[in-house]
């Protein structure tokens, strides 16, 4: 699965704590198209390198992802 362009909700939802980024806050490094400006960078973290899409996380919609990362964010803390 490709990502949703438009979406960046794996971008916003979880916290990445290697760039002190907290949950359900836009990352620095997205861009307003909702793309990642250091995708395929040595700067980029492993967590976000190691999140693929998928059917299940993302959905047929943005709103879809950002509510299936949040609870995956509140059941993971």
């Amino acid at each position: 699965m490709d990502c949703r362009p438009g979406c960046g909700a794996c971008c916003i939802a979880p916290s990445i704590s290697t760039l002190a980024k907290p949950a359900g806050v836009a990352c620095s490094h997205l861009d307003v198209q909702f793309r990642c400006t250091i995708f395929g960078q040595p700067e980029r973290p492993a967590c976000c390198s190691g999140l693929q899409p998928s059917v299940e996380m993302c959905g047929e919609t943005r709103a879809y992802a950002l509510a299936w990362l949040n609870a995956l964010e509140v059941a993971t803390r």
